[in-house]
């Protein structure tokens, strides 16, 4: 095969060329009609975002709508979750809803003479309608222009194409869709394009591109016409956040689009809005061989009550207290500070200020769900020589260990327990991608609390009650010829009337050295009541841990009270057990992974993979996969589970401590195939926090 570049790539290239201008980063917060960093229309560039962006899109034109969510994985990746809307594609649908995912890797940055160049993969997980891949060259000129130029496969290789790389295949009518379809990828037409765009004031920016998509299958059912491959567009920069976009495409439609970003790394209160700690309290020389406290039992009982007020006043809850002449270990609950860093730096200070002047080691266990999950041993010395040193001086001298080590670890005291906590508000529940309504949403009061009756033992329960919404106008019965495990789900969301959407009795033990153990009982989740036991090896200072479940479950009454239904489906019968043997590990760069294998609920055995992006203070963006012995065929439209995950910390919104998330997940649909039971408090997540790994991720707060 031999290449014969047309002449719009020509000029691109040759723009892209040696120009005597400083390199800068073609870093952008823009994104183009297909949801990706770059501030051309539809064609791609070689820019990125700003590392950690969130960006979210929507693009609107006679005939076709799409909306997307991208995320800066790496500096060096952008991903983007695509759903696109499309009048009268298909004589099916009067509408055709699309799901589709990209990705883009940028091989190197630019230079003062040598372009940026990326690699992109358009709808590699989907339908492939929108599906292509392409090779791009960007060069700034100055701090205004940027040019560039690419070759592309697929709808980037459907106008005036030059050449072929083989056959490529296309989806067709009946296909189940959401596969890699690596057959395909740089196969088929090759075309080339090419653009330009000129920043005509600090917000307005001016687009022009060559375009080689030659919207085949939109031309083909007479939605528009193609004119003309010349493309244009122009983008307003309301503010950092929102920018606001219009556009001409191939000579006969116009268009607008609308862009929301923001970056986990911006919090909207960068410093904190939290009440200062209290300063570290250093002794003065001479007085740490004082003892005579030790045989005063009434300064001992007074020391008690010091440290547990003085703690107290940062929310910290002491449950135990072992003292001796020269050390203190204390047993600590802390229900406020998500940077666990930040708890243990607030207890040093408030025990430098409380305990007698020879006790020189300070011992801090935390407590995870009644169990001792971890120690810092820290030196009283190095608290009062660091406290006005970088925090990663006070982490080069802590020491973290496992509880059990310790002789002479606090017991809880008389008044620790009982204990109940509860809270209440607002909830909301979402439905997405329904071709009848593609979202859907119900609002809604929930009441959720937890009794500790002692040590490990806790009681927990949660009630909603829906105050409006259309969940329950879902009317899609489900085709699955696979036991019906989630796919049922519009039936759980019918009932105006309130719902127990988990009542449980949970048991959390220490098993021995690194090993610990719980054991669930009850309603576990909105769809399954029954059993779950679990077991966890995780030492204190390790990245990795091992994990394994077992689920004895029954599905729920479609009220979501106190009934069981019955195990039988039209897809078949649901089994009773299942189970999953778990791996993690925390890579490292921010990212953690984690590999469930065993059997799901519809009884398929498979795997699930989830990366994360985890971000200091607290933010995680994610996605998984899950591949089960279920066939694309049985599984059905999407071909395997997969989605994205999203969890933003309370904390980063107030400005001010607190352990609760937000959570969201995004499946492009939900089907029965590579469903795990969803049941509360998971070993691994109870107590992950308050090892030495994550509580370094945080310690920029160990002084704050």
């Amino acid at each position: 095969m031999s290449f014969r570049p047309r002449k719009a790539l020509a000029l691109a290239l040759i723009a892209c060329g040696p120009v005597g201008v400083l390199a800068n980063d073609l870093t952008t917060t823009v994104t183009n009609n297909y949801g990706m960093p770059g501030s051309l229309v539809d064609m791609p560039t070689a820019e990125m975002a700003p590392d950690g962006q969130i960006s979210t899109t929507a693009s609107h034109f006679d005939g076709n709508t799409k909306t997307m969510l991208s995320f800066q994985i790496l500096p060096w990746i952008s991903g983007s979750f695509r759903y696109s809307a499309t009048d009268n594609l298909t004589p099916q649908f009067s509408t055709f809803y699309d799901r589709s995912f990209d990705l883009r890797f940028r091989l190197w940055k630019e230079g003062t003479y040598r372009p940026a160049v990326a690699l992109g993969f358009q709808d590699f997980i989907g339908t492939g309608i929108l599906g292509a891949e392409y090779i791009v060259a960007s060069k700034s000129i100055g701090d205004r222009v940027a040019v560039t130029g690419g070759l592309g496969w697929g709808r980037l290789g459907s106008f005036n194409s030059f050449g072929s790389t083989g056959n490529r295949k296309m989806f067709q009518p009946g296909d189940t869709g959401g596969d890699f379809r690596t057959g395909s990828w740089f196969r088929g037409d090759v075309a080339a394009f090419a653009g330009l765009s000129f920043d005509l004031t600090e917000r307005l920016t001016f687009a022009a591109e060559y375009s080689s998509d030659g919207y085949d299958e939109e031309v083909a059912v007479g939605i528009f016409e193609h004119k003309s491959p010349l493309n244009f567009g122009l983008n307003y920069q309301i503010n950092p956040n929102i920018s606001l976009g219009a556009f001409a495409l191939h000579g006969s439609e116009v268009g607008a689009k609308l862009t929301l970003t923001l970056n986990p790394k911006n919090a909207p209160a960068p410093g904190g809005l939290e009440e200062a700690p209290l300063p570290v309290s250093a002794r003065t020389r001479g007085t740490t061989a004082d003892l005579n406290w030790l045989m005063e039992p009434e300064t001992r009982a007074a020391v008690n009550r010091s440290v547990t007020k003085t703690l107290g006043s940062s929310d910290l809850v002491v449950e135990g207290l072992s003292l001796d002449g020269r050390t203190a270990h204390v047993r600590l609950r802390n229900d406020r500070y998500d940077a666990r860093a930040q708890a243990l730096g607030r207890s040093l200070r408030g025990l430098s200020r409380t305990l007698p002047t020879s006790v020189e080691t300070l011992h801090v266990t935390l407590v995870a769900a009644g169990m001792p999950s971890s120690t810092l041993s820290f030196s009283r010395s190095d608290l009062e020589r660091l406290e006005n040193e970088p925090a990663e001086k006070a982490l080069a001298v802590a020491q973290f260990s496992d509880p059990l080590s310790f002789a002479n670890l606090p017991t809880p005291t008389a008044d620790a327990y009982p204990q109940f906590s509860w809270g209440i508000g607002p909830y909301l529940r979402t439905s997405f991608f329904d071709p009848d309504n593609p979202v859907r949403a119900d609002v809604g009061i929930k009441f959720s609390g937890d009794y500790h009756v002692m040590p490990g033992l806790i009681a927990s329960g949660e009630v909603s009650v829906k105050a409006f919404g259309n969940l329950d106008k879902i009317n899609r019965t489900s085709n699955s010829t696979i036991p019906h495990v989630r796919s049922d789900v519009a039936s759980y969301l019918a009932t105006e009337e309130p719902t127990i959407n988990r009542l449980t009795l949970a048991k959390y033990s220490r098993l021995g050295h690194n090993l610990y153990g719980r054991a669930t009982a009850g309603y576990l989740e909105q769809m399954y009541a029954g059993i779950s036991g679990e077991v966890l090896w995780k030492p204190v200072n390790s990245s990795f841990a091992l994990g394994a479940e077992a689920n004895y479950v029954r599905p729920r009454d479609f009220d979501v009270l106190f009934g069981l239904r019955s195990r039988t489906t039209a897809g078949g019968v649901i089994p009773e057990f299942n189970g999953h043997v778990s791996a993690y590990y925390d890579v490292g760069y921010g990212f953690h992974t984690q590999l469930d294998a065993g059997r799901y609920l519809a009884g398929d055995w498979g795997a699930t993979l989830s990366v994360d992006r985890e971000f200091a203070n607290g933010w995680k963006v994610g996605a998984f996969v899950t591949r089960t012995d279920v066939s694309s065929e049985d599984f059905g439209e999407g071909s395997f589970d997969k989605g994205l995950r999203l969890s933003i910390p309370l904390s980063w919104m107030l400005g001010r401590p607190a352990q609760k998330t937000l959570d969201t997940t995004i499946r492009p649909l939900t089907r029965d195939g590579g469903q795990r039971l969803d049941v509360d408090g998971r070993l691994y997540e109870t107590i992950r926090d308050t090892h030495r790994p994550d509580v370094a991720k945080s310690w920029g707060k160990f002084w704050r």
